[in-house]
């Protein structure tokens, strides 16, 4: 039996980032692929009325401090010695994510992905500068120019519109999101529950 595992990310979490570090672990024990599936998560919260974390629980310091704690324990965890908050938090990750929807199409996902993630979440770039983009892209091998020139076609906009119009109508309502066929996990903290769902659908 083929089990369908999604990840519905946007590189402008942190979370995500967290999770696709943490992705090729139980990939291994498990055995199953991850697919990923770029969302854009502005739209995802436009759509269901949500509100990031930071603007969520601005006024209960209390809860931004134990996320914070949450947050130092899962780096701990996973050995996440790279990552660092970038400090242009948060950005508009469109030009990123409709780059994801040209890499999926050429055959370069994963390459893209460790890049953009990297880029985020490890060396602290402004990522939502068409130039910082190119050169980073550039830096990996990957044609920037090209890709910044893709994600200006319409039908490039139309797909990522498309998957977080999708995304939502399975009950997405941020990212990061886990889909194991047609049951939903919900942030960093689920994945202990997602390797679960994994090995009982096997």
């Amino acid at each position: 039996m083929t089990i369908n595992v999604e990840l519905h990310y946007d590189f402008g979490s942190p979370n995500c980032y967290f999770v696709h570090k943490a992705i090729p672990e139980i990939e291994k024990r498990t055995g199953v692929k991850f697919t990923y599936f770029p969302i854009l998560l502005g739209g995802v919260f436009k759509m269901t009325n949500n509100k990031s974390p930071m603007q969520q629980f601005a006024d209960i310091p209390l809860k931004m401090d134990y996320a914070r704690l949450e947050t130092m324990r899962f780096i701990k965890e996973h050995k996440l010695t790279k990552f660092k908050m970038n400090p242009h938090f948060p950005v508009n990750t469109v030009q990123m994510m409709r780059g994801a929807i040209v890499a999926e199409e050429e055959g370069y996902s994963a390459q893209y992905t460790d890049a953009m993630f990297m880029a985020m979440w490890e060396d602290e770039k402004k990522m939502d500068d068409p130039e910082v983009i190119t050169t980073t892209l550039n830096a990996v091998d990957l044609d920037g120019t090209h890709i910044l020139g893709r994600i200006q076609e319409q039908s490039i906009k139309e797909v990522l519109i498309q998957n977080t119009s999708a995304s939502v109508e399975r009950g997405c309502f941020g990212a990061p999101m886990v889909f194991v066929g047609d049951e939903m996990f919900f942030g960093k903290d689920r994945l202990e529950a997602v390797e679960r769902e994994i090995m009982r659908q096997q």
